[in-house]
């Protein structure tokens, strides 16, 4: 059950509470450090994102600013405490379905990009020795978030609402556990879908012994009756480097409801002078047609290209084969992808899709970046909703940061 957010004023008066009683210990030494060893930051990201999509006739433009205002204060007894705010406005005229304007904007194709303001994190940190424990709304991103991540690319940022805790054993060892009870998507704060409600499990137990053996064990417990997309995720994320070589492999298996299904990812990153080349292949399996092995709280444009045509996974599974080439000419960082995606089930073909993004840091203050994602459909089967359609897009974005 997809559900409004608490409103501002309750987080807000929850954590004063919670950092009042916490700080007593702060006010008995000094209170100075709070403001001293504070930061402002003020960060303004434009951008426009063009979609043509086929069988829409209208294509998007969508031309928004994010304007987000962090406070961060200094640490006063090993306690600190975060705030930020984001607004996001639309300039120019209305020609983007945002998902919450969809009545204004009828025959536009989507952009998730739409307008508020938003409370995105308030939360306060202990920070010990070996560990830290975060209480409130905060940014979870974990791993290479396959599975949960914060979706930064979306002008509206993915936040929880909950309690963290991290700590580390020793130089091989160490744990992390967040329990959620709200997801604020990235849809804003007031569209139908600008929340999901639950009691959510994020565990990650990570060993690290050197840089050629890095093995994570997780489980994601998603498991909320009231809501639809609710499952059990366990599974394993390796990393290793040998010199010039990277390698990487992933495997996962999830229940939900009466199905079961698996995943499966490897890749492997050779540098070769300027170069970067990657080899790769994701699988998202399905339980024989009937369902996909899903990750709703991902970061899913990272994955599966960036004209995000599976964001959710279809019912027959997903295979992603994939090779990327990465490079730096002056200031300029310039990386090509390719993929071609098929079913697991029947091994059916969805399409190919190439990418390409350039990125340059043009003053001490300012990043801009160019992106292109171009999808060719090569299935017709009606099955395969909202894959048939060939689509391209392209960005243009320009962000600038500020310490106050």
């Amino acid at each position: 059950m997809m559900n409004k957010r608490p409103s501002f004023k309750k987080s807000a008066v929850l954590l004063a509470v919670l950092g009042s009683i916490s700080s007593v210990p702060a006010l008995a030494d000094s209170n100075t450090g709070f403001l001293e060893g504070s930061s402002t930051n003020l960060n303004f990201r434009y951008r426009y994102e063009n979609v043509d999509q086929q069988g829409i006739k209208e294509q998007a433009d969508a031309s928004t600013l994010r304007s987000r205002l962090t406070f961060k204060s200094g640490t006063f007894s090993n306690y600190r405490v975060l705030a930020e705010v984001d607004n996001v406005t639309r300039i120019g005229a209305e020609r983007y379905n945002s998902g919450n304007n969809h009545d204004n904007v009828k025959g536009y194709p989507v952009v998730a990009d739409p307008t508020g303001t938003d409370l995105n994190q308030l939360n306060v940190m202990y920070q010990g020795e070996n560990g830290a424990f975060t209480l409130g709304r905060q940014r979870i991103n974990l791993g290479n978030q396959r599975f949960v991540g914060g979706v930064a690319w979306r002008q509206n940022e993915q936040t929880f609402d909950g309690a963290r805790g991290q700590y580390t054993f020793n130089d091989n060892f160490s744990l992390d556990y967040s329990f959620v009870y709200h997801v604020n998507r990235i849809f804003g704060p007031d569209g139908p879908k600008s929340s999901l409600n639950g009691y959510f499990h994020f565990i990650n137990a990570t060993y690290k012994q050197s840089e050629m053996l890095n093995v994570t064990a997780f489980a994601y417990l998603l498991n909320d009756n009231d809501w639809p997309d609710q499952n059990n995720t366990i599974g394993f994320d390796y990393t290793g480097k040998f010199g010039w070589l990277s390698a990487h492999a992933s495997y996962a298996k999830q229940e939900y409801r009466d199905f079961d299904a698996g995943y499966f990812a490897i890749d492997g990153t050779a540098s070769v002078s300027a170069f970067k080349f990657t080899l790769g292949m994701e699988e998202l399996g399905d339980d024989h047609g009937q369902y996909g092995f899903s990750t709703p709280l991902a970061t899913a444009h990272k994955f599966n290209g960036f004209a995000d045509k599976f964001l959710a996974t279809p019912k027959d599974g997903l295979r992603d084969y994939y090779g990327k080439v990465a490079t730096k000419v002056g200031p300029v960082n310039l990386a090509a992808f390719y993929h071609k995606f098929e079913s697991v089930n029947n091994k059916r073909d969805y399409g190919t899709e190439y990418d390409l993004v350039a990125s340059a840091k043009v003053h001490k203050t300012t990043t801009v970046l160019v992106k292109y994602a171009s999808y060719d459909a090569d299935t017709t089967s009606a099955s395969d909703k909202g894959l048939t359609a060939d689509t391209d897009k392209l960005w243009l974005m320009a962000n600038v940061n500020f310490n106050l």
